[in-house]
C-alpha cells in the first residue's frame, strides 16, 4: 500500500499534522490547515522533537521562550547553539561549534578610517564573465529633510561584495537641501555632503553596477548576469537612492519570513545581529559598512541551510496547483499526515535555493 494512505480507523495521530503537530477533530480540517500553512521542507524545524516552525523566532520560542517544550529546552540547554539553534551531539561539540557560530564585530579602526573617507568607487561592470551569480550587500545612512528634518535623504552609500570587500562608499549629496544631519547617529556633517557625489550620479553608478550589463527587463534570478542584492529594509534604501530593481534579485533580512517576528513583523537589524550572530552593532555612531556586514552574514547563513531537495519548490508554482485542490478533497482525506505534507510547498522563496 502506498505510504500516503492509511486505514480509516481513526487512529492516534490520525489528524495531527505531521509539521506543527496540531491536532484536529476531522480529517478534512488537517487537509484545511494544510492548504493554509505551507508546511514545507524550508520551515526552521527543531533538531530534538521535528517540529516545524514558520521562523526561527517561533523555534526559539519552542526551544528557550517563556513556554517551551520543556524536554526540548532540557537537552537545548546542553547541547543547542543558542546562535543558529543547532542541536550538537554533546556539550563539548556545542561549545566548538558556538564559538566558529558566534562572528566578531568588524574593526573598529577601520570603522574610524571610513568615517572620513570621501569617495571609493570599485563598481565594474564585468557583462557576467565573473562565474556564478554575483552577491552584493548594500545599506544607506539617512539625513533630514524638509521643515522640520523627518525627511529621509540618503547622506551616505556604502557596497560590499561576500568577501566584505568595500566596492563603494561614498557621501551623497541629496537634490533638496538637508535641514537635519543628525551627526549624533549618522556622524555626518556640512562638509561632507558639500562637494559629495550627486544623488543622480549614484543612482546611475549602482543601477549599472546591479543590472551588470542585463536590461532590466531580462533581469532573471538564474542564468542572468545581474547581481543579488541583499540589505535591510531595501524597499526604503532603493527608493531613497531612486534605484529601481526586480523584487526576484532582492534578499531583505527585514522581509524575509524565517527572520521575522512570530508577529509577521520585521526585526530590527541590530536584533538580529545579536541574535543570530552573536555581537552587537549600531551603537553610538553607526555605518553603512557595519550594516552592509550584518545583513550579508545573515544571508550567507540562512543561504547555508541544508533542506530536502524538491522539483518545485513554491506553492505557487504551476506545477504544484493541483497539489491540494478542493476537487482532490477525498483522495485527500484518505492520505497520511506525512503524504499530506509530502504535497504541500512554501510560500516563500528560500535563500538556500540560491546555493
Amino acid at each position: 500500500m502506498d505510504y500516503r494512505y492509511e486505514s480509516s480507523d481513526n487512529s492516534s495521530g490520525r489528524n495531527k499534522c505531521a509539521a506543527c503537530f496540531r491536532q484536529f477533530n476531522k480529517m478534512e480540517h488537517l487537509v484545511d490547515h494544510m492548504r493554509t500553512s505551507f508546511h514545507s521542507v524550508h520551515e526552521s524545524k527543531c533538531g530534538i522533537c521535528r517540529k516545524h516552525c514558520r521562523s526561527f523566532e517561533s523555534l526559539r520560542e519552542h526551544l528557550i521562550g517563556p513556554l517551551p517544550k520543556q524536554e526540548c529546552k532540557n537537552i537545548f540547554n546542553i547541547r543547542g547553539c543558542r546562535y543558529c539553534l543547532t542541536i550538537l551531539e554533546s556539550s563539548n561539540a556545542r561549545r566548538v561549534h558556538q564559538e566558529r557560530c558566534q562572528f566578531s564585530n568588524v574593526n573598529a579602526g577601520l570603522l574610524a578610517r571610513m568615517a572620513t573617507l570621501g569617495i571609493r568607487d570599485s563598481l565594474n561592470i564585468d557583462n557576467g564573465y565573473s562565474r556564478g551569480t554575483q552577491v552584493v550587500a548594500l545599506a544607506c545612512k539617512m539625513v533630514g529633510g524638509g521643515s522640520d528634518g523627518s525627511l529621509d535623504l540618503c547622506g551616505r552609500v556604502c557596497l560590499i561584495d561576500e568577501n566584505e570587500n568595500i566596492l563603494f562608499h561614498s557621501y551623497i549629496k541629496p537634490l533638496i537641501p538637508v535641514t537635519n544631519y543628525r551627526y549624533d547617529t549618522t556622524g555626518i556633517r556640512p562638509e561632507y555632503l558639500r562637494d559629495a557625489m550627486p544623488l543622480r550620479q549614484a543612482q546611475k553608478k549602482i543601477q549599472d553596477f546591479l543590472c551588470n550589463g542585463e536590461p532590466m527587463w531580462k533581469v532573471k534570478p538564474r542564468g542572468g548576469r545581474a547581481r543579488i542584492l541583499v540589505g535591510h529594509g531595501l524597499d526604503h534604501d532603493l527608493d531613497r537612492l531612486q534605484v529601481e530593481y526586480p523584487a526576484v534579485m532582492i534578499r531583505d533580512t527585514a522581509k524575509y519570513p524565517p527572520l521575522m517576528k512570530t508577529s509577521k513583523l520585521s526585526n530590527s537589524l541590530k536584533y538580529l545581529t545579536q541574535a543570530y550572530l552573536g555581537y552587537d552593532i549600531q551603537t553610538g555612531i553607526q555605518d553603512p559598512f557595519e550594516d552592509c556586514v550584518a545583513t550579508m552574514r545573515l544571508y550567507t547563513r540562512m543561504r547555508s541551510q541544508r533542506h530536502g531537495a524538491e522539483d518545485y519548490s513554491l506553492a505557487s508554482d504551476p506545477q504544484n496547483r493541483n497539489n491540494l485542490a478542493a476537487w482532490r478533497q477525498s483522495e485527500l482525506e484518505r492520505m497520511s499526515p506525512e503524504g499530506l505534507l509530502a504535497l504541500s510547498r512554501s510560500d516563500f522563496y528560500c535563500w538556500c535555493l540560491d546555493s
